[in-house]
């Protein structure tokens, strides 16, 4: 009796350890999925990695400035025009002069001076400022170029201020960029829409259809009807959500593309912003003037003696000029590298890592197509996203290039392939002969600088990573540059974000290359991919910084 009772005791613990089992692979199968996945990458996280980009204190490490966006991002407020575009800032109207006497000729060195007078359309001085103008001194015979500096005195009056920096024929040029009025829509759109652009994410599964659905940085800027997918980059920590597609689970995410422009924008805004009231050249105001040559030295530039280049430079109001198309910092002795050999020299055994976006995929273009020795790998990757890669074996050249992940305008491309920039800056040991080039700005126009903050203030915290392990990393900043001039980029934002960037690296040993100047200081037609003129200046000073002497 007892062994029986023994044997019944068994079978029952079997039973119930069965029965057990099954609820767990029931749960297994059929229980609804988490909606938080973190995405897959080549690198697990590392537990340094995880902590430092996720800890609560993050923003709090930025510099004061960034986090007070109210004072950072200030400008001038407008009333509006009251629904009535004639009461807008006219570029066919408003007009400049001389702020003193006219001269026969001016001293190189010193510096011109200029009274704008905004006006409507009907001629009338506006009485408030907000406009977004710029001005420019040119010196076409001798393809020079530099911008001027200009003062909103937030009456409708803005004083203008042109260095003289060489010797010869100039001609002051003023542009309206946007009224004060479209200033106007470009931030309310700014500060209030969550988004105006939206992306495709691409599920599948292991078989049936592939299912699309709409995804942003914002959950709520997916149209999502139900559940989204939030995803968490595992060593940025970053977000990105998905519209939970209809049947296939979050974690099936395998694609990404651009999606739609979303509409934003009034009939009245359009007005606003149109083509023939946008980025108009006002009418000549000032003569040309005549520059002569300092009376001591007979120099025709106005270069003092400088330091060669090197990170940590605080740069001044201009940060250069144009002369004979070549670009001279007048915060560092910049230089120029004309031919493959002099590139070549500069970069021999240097690793050079460039993440951003297409503008920065210029350098990249640039130095491969420039130098025949650096030679492209075939990384099976899309163009537009990358990773590229070029070597030069004999030199011991390695040229990167990848774009800076989500948010990210592009063909449809692995989600695999999106890198954030904190997760490779993570993975550089860094050191003398590694150089990191960072350029993001334009895919974060058409989100809040919120969504830009967060973003600068993990890479801030790689970049600080970086140079502690390693000091003598050369990390160089890319600010943006001039281009679009739509609701959904325009030359407006472009300021805004090229304040946060100063503002996030503020402090640290780095480097930066005013893209915003050098695009805006010679006669050439705004693109938001810069003539090639532009771009070898560009990457002449990068190399600069690499090979100051």
């Amino acid at each position: 009796m007892d062994l029986f009772m023994e044997q019944f005791k068994g079978f029952k613990i079997l039973t119930m350890g069965l029965v057990f089992l099954v609820w767990i692979f029931y749960l297994k199968m059929f229980w609804p999925d988490s909606i938080t996945y973190r995405l897959p990458g080549p690198h697990p996280a590392s537990k340094f990695a995880s902590n430092f980009v996720e800890s609560p204190s993050l923003l709090d490490s930025l510099p004061q400035t960034l986090t007070n966006l109210t004072c950072l991002l200030y400008w001038p407020p407008a009333p509006g025009d009251g629904g009535n575009l004639l009461a807008s800032t006219s570029p066919q109207t408003s007009t400049y002069h001389l702020r003193g006497p006219a001269q026969a000729s001016y001293t190189l060195g010193d510096y011109l001076e200029a009274v704008l007078v905004a006006r409507d359309h009907w001629g009338k001085p506006k009485t408030h400022g907000g406009d977004l103008f710029r001005a420019q001194l040119l010196g076409s015979e001798l393809k020079a170029g530099v911008p001027g500096d200009i003062h909103d005195l937030e009456n409708g009056t803005y004083l203008l201020s042109f260095p003289l920096l060489w010797a010869g024929r100039a001609q002051v040029q003023v542009r309206l960029i946007h009224s004060s009025e479209a200033v106007g829509v470009l931030r309310r759109i700014w500060t209030e829409k969550r988004a105006t652009v939206d992306f495709r994410g691409y599920f599948r599964g292991i078989q049936g259809p592939e299912e699309i659905a709409i995804c942003n940085v914002d959950p709520q800027a997916t149209g999502a009807k139900r559940a989204t997918c939030q995803y968490r980059d595992a060593v940025s920590g970053e977000l990105w959500f998905c519209a939970q597609p209809p049947t296939l689970p979050c974690n099936s995410l395998v694609g990404h593309s651009s999606g739609s422009y979303l509409k934003v924008t009034t009939q009245h805004d359009e007005h606003l912003l149109a083509w023939n009231v946008t980025d108009k050249v006002l009418s000549q105001g000032i003569s040309p003037i005549l520059v002569r040559p300092a009376a001591t030295g007979n120099t025709t530039l106005a270069l003092s003696p400088q330091l060669p280049c090197h990170p940590g430079l605080l740069f001044p109001k201009p940060s250069g000029f144009y002369h004979g198309n070549v670009w001279h910092s007048l915060a560092c002795s910049s230089r120029s590298f004309p031919t493959a050999d002099s590139i070549l020299g500069c970069l021999a055994g240097r690793i050079v890592h460039m993440m951003g976006d297409s503008t920065l995929r210029q350098w990249w273009e640039y130095l491969h197509n420039t130098v025949p020795s650096l030679k492209s790998v075939d990384l099976h990757a899309v163009y537009q996203v990358g990773p590229l890669m070029a070597v030069d074996t004999t030199r011991g050249i390695v040229l990167h290039w990848r774009a800076h992940g989500w948010p990210l305008r592009s063909l449809r491309t692995p989600v695999a392939s999106l890198h954030s920039v904190v997760r490779e800056l993570a993975g550089l040991a860094g050191g003398p002969h590694t150089v990191v080039v960072l350029g993001l700005g334009a895919h974060f126009t058409t989100f809040p600088p919120s969504i830009f903050v967060r973003r600068l203030a993990g890479i801030r915290a790689a970049v600080m990573a970086l140079l502690a392990r390693e000091p003598s990393t050369l990390v160089v900043i890319k600010l943006a540059n001039t281009g679009y001039k739509s609701v959904y980029g325009s030359d407006w934002f472009t300021l805004q974000v090229n304040r946060l960037l100063r503002a996030a690296f503020s402090g640290l040993r780095v480097a930066f290359v005013d893209a915003w100047e050098m695009t805006s200081s010679l006669a050439l037609p705004d693109n938001i991919h810069p003539q090639q003129l532009i771009v070898r200046n560009e990457v002449d000073l990068l190399l600069s910084f690499i090979c100051p002497t």
